[in-house]
């Protein structure tokens, strides 16, 4: 086995064109909870070479952690025998001692080098090499792993811009990001994280690529069975693809790279529709049913306006939509807003969680599939609509989280509207009209 991991290291440094005295740097950017297992992944199963491989992230230096999460997080230590005696072998478990009794402060990038992810406290990782200088984490990488936010990812890429004005040979690129921007001109578009990051750098589309799947952070660090796509060019994504590869984690690979991503971001928007209605009907398996049965026709509706061969990606969008529903962030959040433990007046970012990329997912949808020129003739009003109009849940969601028009309750009035149409009509609409619109992912017709 160890010799199956060493030649997949070996074939993608030759891919790379590394030296053989000259070790393979791979930077995470972005410390959330999946950023930080998937560089915590890297760094157990390839560590033991150091001569030939490097893996470290970067994270904003300066986050203070509050007392209260500083006593969790002792608890958490002092309840895994492995965990406090590495910590005490490593000359580390006193600080936690100390602020634990409120004696001195402790911050994000000092706990992650212990293996302690901020928004995922209760699953400890491996000690990681942090970088909190951005330049000095990624002016040489190799590879670089986007986990930011979508909402993120442009500045902190321009940013990283400057430091590759220099390169000679451009890196591989990696995005974890799911959420998704809206622009309107020159036309109505949607916008990825590999989109920002190709606008922000300059880098060669084909060193751009996307990894997603239906994850949880913690459970894939944990070893329980995943999967994922890699999405991008042939050059990269099958040799990356066996690189990452583990006997829990099994990564596939596919060439629809924007496509792959922007469902990634489409199911973050009925995932916090569902958390509502969990938390409002009391976990009623019934609602729950008729509110995926609608969500998921619009989801289907949507896919045949941004996808040529939409069937393709029902699988996989469907997957990555009921693994969120069950336990994603964006579901607890629609459930935390729903019993007002949590309100929009917070923002989207939450301690302990990070982004909620789903909001700004929400607006990002309704705000694009509302613009007149995408408007289709309704089959019963015989009169022009916009996609949105024909998508009740969307519109719903977006007056509750984003023109905060109505409270939660309103997600299960648009449920119960008995004008509201059997969810099976609207894939009818879908399949019956030649919907595909590429322009929408800024592809030509």
């Amino acid at each position: 086995m160890e010799h199956l991991v060493e030649a997949r290291l070996d074939e993608i440094r030759r891919l790379i064109g590394k030296a053989d005295d000259d070790p393979l740097k791979i930077v995470g950017v972005g410390a959330g909870a999946w950023g930080s297992v998937f560089i915590a992944m890297l760094q157990e199963n390839y560590g033991a070479y150091r001569e030939k491989l490097s893996v470290r992230i970067w994270r904003r230096g300066g986050r203070a952690i509050d007392k209260g999460t500083a006593q969790h997080l002792f608890e958490v230590i002092n309840s895994r025998e492995e965990l406090l005696r590495r910590l005490i072998r490593r000359c580390a478990y006193l600080k936690y001692v100390e602020a634990r009794l409120g004696d001195r402060v402790l911050y994000a990038d000092e706990i992650l080098k212990d293996g302690f992810c901020l928004n995922m406290i209760e699953t400890p990782l491996c000690p990681l090499k942090v970088v909190t200088n951005l330049q000095e984490a990624v002016w040489d990488a190799d590879v670089v792993v986007n986990g930011l936010p979508s909402t993120e990812t442009f500045g902190v890429f321009s940013e990283i811009s400057e430091y590759w004005k220099e390169r000679v040979t451009a890196p591989v690129i990696i995005s974890l990001a799911k959420g998704v921007e809206a622009e309107f001109e020159p036309h109505p578009r949607i916008v990825t994280p590999t989109q920002m990051i190709y606008r922000a750098t300059g880098i060669p589309l084909e060193n751009i690529l996307y990894l997603g799947g239906p994850n949880i952070a913690s459970e894939v660090y944990n070893k329980e069975y995943a999967n994922a796509r890699i999405c991008g060019s042939e050059k990269w994504r099958k040799a990356l693809g066996k690189f990452l590869r583990q006997s829990h984690f099994i990564v596939w690979d596919n060439s629809d790279l924007v496509t792959h991503e922007v469902m990634g971001g489409l199911k973050n928007v009925y995932a916090i529709g569902a958390g509502m209605v969990d938390t409002l009907t009391r976990e009623s398996a019934t609602s729950k049913s008729v509110y995926f049965a609608h969500c998921t026709s619009e989801m289907i509706f949507i896919t045949h306006l941004l996808a040529k061969e939409p069937e393709k990606l029902a699988g996989p969008l469907l997957a990555d939509t009921y693994v969120t529903l069950l336990k994603g962030r964006n579901a607890w959040y629609g459930q935390k807003l729903a019993k007002g433990e949590l309100n929009l007046g917070m923002g989207d970012s939450i301690k302990g969680k990070g982004m909620i990329q789903g909001v700004s997912a929400v607006k990002a949808f309704f705000e694009l599939l509302n613009q007149s020129s995408l408007s289709l003739q309704h089959p019963e009003q015989g009169k022009p609509v916009t996609p949105a109009e024909l998508c009740p849940i969307l519109k719903m969601l977006y007056r509750i989280l984003i023109t905060r028009e109505f409270s939660c309750e309103a997600v299960l009035e648009a449920l119960r509207d008995e004008t509201m149409n059997d969810p099976r009509e609207l894939i009818e609409i879908a399949h019956s009209h030649l919907f595909f619109q590429p322009s929408l992912l800024g592809q030509k017709p």
